[in-house]
């Protein structure tokens, strides 16, 4: 069965027009829900952001670009914003995914080892 539905399915906008899509899952160890994009020019996925139980991060790349908001926890959705107007290389195909959050140390990297 699906469990991660993402609306609208399919989208043609002009220049002027806002852009907003949803992201919601039905998965309750579900805390997480991340946004991607994959243009024509570079068909690997990159990360645009995430909701994570209810706060937002977008990557530095796509700041200014998009915004990301929503509840991924409680309410098992967020949501994708293009607060500006789309530029070109903003055509792209866009993918939600929902994920249970994983927090990992490397202890090597915390502390230094005496030679």
């Amino acid at each position: 069965t699906d469990k991660v539905h993402q609306t609208p399915t399919a989208i043609l906008k002009g220049p002027e027009d806002k852009v907003n899509l949803s992201c919601s899952h039905t998965d309750s160890n579900y805390n997480m829900i991340l946004w991607y994009q994959q243009s024509a020019q570079n068909t690997a996925l990159k990360l645009i952001g995430y909701v994570w139980n209810t706060s937002p991060t977008v990557e530095d790349s796509f700041k200014g670009r998009f915004d990301v908001s929503g509840d991924a926890a409680a309410n098992k959705m967020a949501y994708l914003h293009f607060p500006k107007v789309p530029e070109a290389e903003d055509s792209a195909v866009y993918f939600c995914a929902a994920s249970k959050a994983q927090c990992f140390t490397i202890p090597s990297l915390l502390y230094k080892n005496p030679l």
